[in-house]
């Protein structure tokens, strides 16, 4: 994880101009807590609901006045992603992280609804406490929710069947879930998808659909609902929802078609673990700029790629 982080080791804003908005986002690299850093996935998810903003089940016609959860909010960048298509977004994480979040909350809010007074998309941001599996905060945040949505959320196994309690209590019959995830740990990759396939009816967005600068082959965006007793409802609605995401025929595919599950055991047998294992078929790799000047985006990407191969090479 370490690895991993390549912001400065002081406390500084990121700039993310997101649907015509210029949000300023205060992190802390120094901080003991993963909360307190803006990761990556967090920055696909925003600018994915950007790209498919204009028309379907993303745009503000269709998003306004939804209510919205989003778990480990962090520095509340995804959650500020529905808030610009007209949600009503509750941002939630661990004591620590609040003080943080809600200073990015109250920093964009007036960015948003002082310097765009005429951005009327805009829907509601609140924060709040919620320890996955505590009912006390489950109950203060009154679900069910329309959506629930996260981004690198899991990092470690003991945190996954706590996230999915957690999911289970905030979820009504027609709940959709968003979520946003880096590969890390190849195990717990595993671990996490074999779970969701046993509880939800999952697709993975595939990368065409997402910003063609804001996406990694190790960054994946999934989009579920409950099983049975709801199943063909479901099955009917997700599908629905990708094509009005622009989705191409037959490039968004169920887990088990797009996830390499043989990563595990690769890993497991002591193989080095390639970032090209989990590339889709049909995703171009992101071409290096001419003129040899990197994007913020490209140096963080980059430099995670470098992070990840030298963490990987086995020395003797």
């Amino acid at each position: 994880m370490e690895s991993d982080r390549l912001n400065s080791p002081n406390t500084f804003t990121m700039d993310l101009e997101v649907m015509g908005h210029e949000l300023q986002f205060v992190q802390d690299p120094n901080s003991k807590h993963l909360g307190t850093t803006v990761w990556d996935a967090s920055l696909v998810f925003a600018k994915f609901l950007e790209k498919n903003s204009r028309r379907g089940k993303f745009s503000p016609a269709k998003l306004k006045g939804k209510r919205v959860i989003e778990l480990g909010a962090g520095c509340g960048v995804a959650g500020f992603g529905m808030a610009l298509l007209g949600c009503d977004v509750v941002m939630t994480d661990q004591v620590e992280v609040l003080p943080l979040l809600m200073r990015n909350v109250e920093r964009n809010t007036s960015r948003i609804t002082l310097i765009n007074s005429a951005s009327e998309s805009f829907g509601s941001v609140q924060v709040a406490e919620l320890s996955w599996g505590n009912e006390d905060h489950i109950r203060a945040v009154d679900p069910p929710f329309d959506y629930i949505i996260g981004t690198d959320v899991v990092y470690k196994e003991d945190l996954l069947e706590p996230l999915l309690q957690t999911i289970f209590a905030l979820s009504g019959p027609k709940t959709a879930i968003l979520l946003g995830y880096e590969i890390r740990s190849t195990n717990v990759h595993a671990q996490m998808v074999e779970m969701w396939k046993r509880h939800f009816v999952v697709k993975l967005v595939p990368n065409s659909k997402m910003d063609s600068t804001y996406q990694h082959p190790s960054i994946q965006l999934f989009i579920m609902r409950l099983k049975p007793p709801y199943a063909e409802k479901i099955v009917e609605w997700t599908d629905q929802e990708l094509d009005e995401v622009e989705t191409a025929e037959n490039t968004a595919g169920v887990v088990d078609e797009k996830v390499d599950t043989n990563a595990v055991s690769n890993e497991e047998k002591g193989k080095n673990f390639s970032l090209s294992g989990n590339v889709e078929e049909n995703c171009e790799p992101v071409p290096l700029p001419q003129d040899g000047k990197l994007t913020d985006w490209e140096a963080r990407r980059y430099g995670s790629m470098a992070a990840r191969l030298l963490h990987d090479v086995k020395i003797t």
